[in-house]
């Protein structure tokens, strides 16, 4: 049975001639790096497998021993199959493994790694593979897996006060679920999902236990929710940021003024500039996207000036006045 070729030497980004001192540091470094704890990309916990499992074979020399009878032409994710004889001489009948120092106990082979692993030292833990004459032929007959479930994704909008605020809404959502004999089906689900005040667009949501269902007794994977923020008719989103539009008339922006502002928090007065131009902005700090930790977004009021379309007598009187005194040549 061909599985897929793994290069733990690439994994560790060490060299084949590497000490095993190189080897015990560079695998220190890059767990720290992608350990779930320290990092919560969700690609870290399967680099952190990977690395685990390169490790676990490299630190040791009789494995690392073995390993390297495969030779140096083989590239990672080509289909491998073991030559005959590759292992002749090596002791298989006991675990040189040794303490791992973290669980691997969601790693997809039997032994809790690869399959490319348990092709090659599965036999060092509990005869995985084949025995005796036999183990260059036929395998046996692995063992029921313990798989977890599959982790799943969906997209969820919300509107931008229940972002502003946080909230606590009820939602339903059309799930894959992988049933025995492997067909694959559709339900509809209703979740009960925290919104954390400050939320922005983009950002995801994790329901621990909630995804595909794990197989022969393996925990069920995770539900990410990715948010949406809904168009809002009064304010648009940059980031943790809000902007509005503020209108303002021609004399409150050459002689300046106190004006109202409207936030998702009720009206606040803010003080206008005099020779205020169109598109000009004015701050209003932490009345944008404010999460429980972390910096405040803030509110930026966007100046329109705007000019009356229908003026009385009086009015046009006055703006022609302005027109004949005025020096002001805006072209």
């Amino acid at each position: 049975m061909a599985v897929k070729y793994k290069d733990y030497y690439e994994t560790l980004g060490v060299s084949r001639k590497a000490s095993q001192d190189d080897i015990h540091k560079a695998y220190r470094k890059l767990a720290r790096k992608y350990h779930p704890d320290m990092n919560k990309n969700r690609e870290a916990e399967e680099r952190f497998k990977e690395i685990g499992e390169a490790y676990e074979v490299l630190k040791d020399p009789d494995k690392r021993k073995r390993y390297d009878t495969l030779g140096s032409n083989w590239q990672s994710g080509q289909d491998f199959t073991p030559p005959p004889g590759w292992d002749f001489g090596f002791d298989t009948g006991r675990s040189t493994g040794g303490a791992r120092g973290f669980s691997f106990d969601n790693f997809e082979g039997a032994s809790g790694f690869s399959d490319f692993f348990d092709m090659l030292f599965g036999d060092l833990f509990g005869g995985l593979r084949g025995g005796g004459a036999g183990r260059a032929g036929t395998r046996r007959e692995r063992p029921t897996r313990i798989r977890k479930g599959e982790d799943q994704e969906a997209d969820i909008t919300i509107g931008l006060e229940d972002a502003y605020r946080g909230a606590r809404k009820n939602i339903s959502l059309e799930i894959r679920e992988q049933a025995a004999g492997g067909q694959v089906h559709r339900s509809t689900k209703n979740f009960e999902v925290t919104i954390p005040k400050g939320i922005t667009d983009g950002k995801r949501l994790r329901l621990a236990g909630q995804g595909g269902k794990g197989a022969s007794g393996g925990s069920a994977g995770d539900l990410y929710l990715k948010v949406h923020i809904a168009p809002h008719p009064s304010y648009s989103v940059k980031g943790r940021d809000l902007e509005t539009v503020l209108p303002v008339t021609p004399w409150e922006a050459a002689l300046g003024s106190k004006v109202e502002v409207p936030t998702l928090d009720g009206k606040v007065s803010v003080t206008l500039p005099a020779g205020m131009r169109s598109e000009q902005k004015i701050r209003i700090k932490a009345k944008g996207l404010s999460p429980a930790k972390g910096t405040p977004g803030d509110l930026y009021a966007v100046v329109r000036i705007a000019v009356p379309k229908d003026l009385s007598s009086q009015e046009r009187e006055l703006f022609e006045k302005l027109a004949k005194v005025s020096s002001f040549r805006p072209r």
